[in-house]
């Protein structure tokens, strides 16, 4: 198959990409470089610079390439930012996509699967959180993917089109490789702010809340190898060309770390001690996030490889130790 890749000089995405390549699939990217690295662009696919906001630069691939499917990670995803920039998400996020619906439409390519967000269940009611549970997002960032879910569904009745959309938990870790990684400016991710410890970039490591109802008072969260989301991202687009109907997905482990367990596993990691200074709590962050994956390994037949923490840990170690500046030389 022929996929085009969205975002693809991304974290998720250039990790999706080198899986992709590594089963023998043909890949094209798309990627503006707002905060993708033209340096994760994996060799052995096409390469497009350019927006998806752009009509007749989504136009020219779909002209120029013969796609069979598309795989969407271009979409700003900061949460913070959302709140205070409410507007940059919709443009980006909801009016890229509207763009790129429109053209997949008129070139009659019509399999989706879409990079989506545990954000859209907002504060969870019960964990773990199940797809059946109800979206009410807490943050534009949140709210916007929910809406590009929706604009997927109604573009399916109206046009056929299929999708996937996968709502995912805490991406994290770096490929096997040791190549690519996860790089952003500012970083906001828990993982690679505690190894800019180690890493000799920052004191210490931050604890927002120590009150909540969790076993040691810190926040809970789902941590997921992104290898083992490239690997989904690749089995929803082998549902969808077999045929498979309109779907969502949760990913992630179905089990949850407190971030100081994750601060004592980088410190049994890197053998560093990793100083954390405890702060108040900030607004908008749930107690626990856990999700249930048991949809997505039933009917995808997905599986992760890589659950251990220190596993994930030791794979990003490895990345930010030999990038210490993400991709700047």
């Amino acid at each position: 198959m022929k996929i085009l890749v969205l975002g693809g000089a991304g974290y998720i995405g250039s990790h999706t990409v080198s899986e992709l390549v590594d089963a023998g699939e043909e890949v094209v990217i798309a990627d503006n470089l707002e905060t993708g690295h033209i340096e994760a662009v994996n060799p052995k696919a096409k390469f497009y610079e350019g927006d998806i906001r752009n009509r007749e630069f989504v136009d020219s691939i779909f002209d120029n390439e013969k796609i069979d499917a598309v795989i969407h990670f271009a979409a700003n995803s900061l949460v913070g930012e959302s709140m205070t920039n409410p507007l940059k998400y919709y443009d980006n996020n909801l009016y890229g996509t509207k763009v790129l619906l429109e053209s997949m439409v008129a070139h009659g390519v019509d399999k989706i699967v879409f990079s989506s967000t545990a954000a859209t269940y907002g504060e969870p009611e019960s964990i773990p959180i199940l797809e059946t549970d109800k979206t009410e997002p807490t943050n534009p960032y949140g709210e916007t993917k929910l809406s590009m879910e929706k604009m997927m569904k109604w573009t399916g009745v109206a046009h056929g089109l299929r999708y996937v959309a996968l709502r995912y938990f805490n991406a994290c870790g770096a490929d096997k490789s040791g190549e690519i990684g996860e790089a952003h400016s500012p970083e906001t991710h828990l993982i690679p702010l505690i190894l800019q410890v180690p890493n000799g970039q920052r004191e210490s490591v931050s604890i927002f809340g120590t009150d909540y109802d969790t076993k040691d008072g810190t926040c809970v969260r789902d941590y997921i190898h992104v290898t083992d989301l490239a690997q989904a991202h690749i089995l929803a687009v082998k549902y969808l060309a077999k045929g498979g109907e309109s779907d969502v997905f949760n990913l992630g482990n179905g089990v949850g770390f407190t971030v100081k367990e994750v601060i004592e596993t980088a410190r049994k990691v890197t053998g560093h001690p990793i100083p954390a200074v405890e702060s108040p709590r900030r607004g908008g962050d749930p107690a626990k996030l856990i999700a249930s994956s048991e949809k997505a390994k039933k009917i995808l037949g997905w599986k992760p490889e890589h659950a251990s923490l220190e596993e994930i840990i030791e794979s990003a170690w490895k990345w930010h130790k030999n990038h210490p500046n993400g991709y700047a030389k």
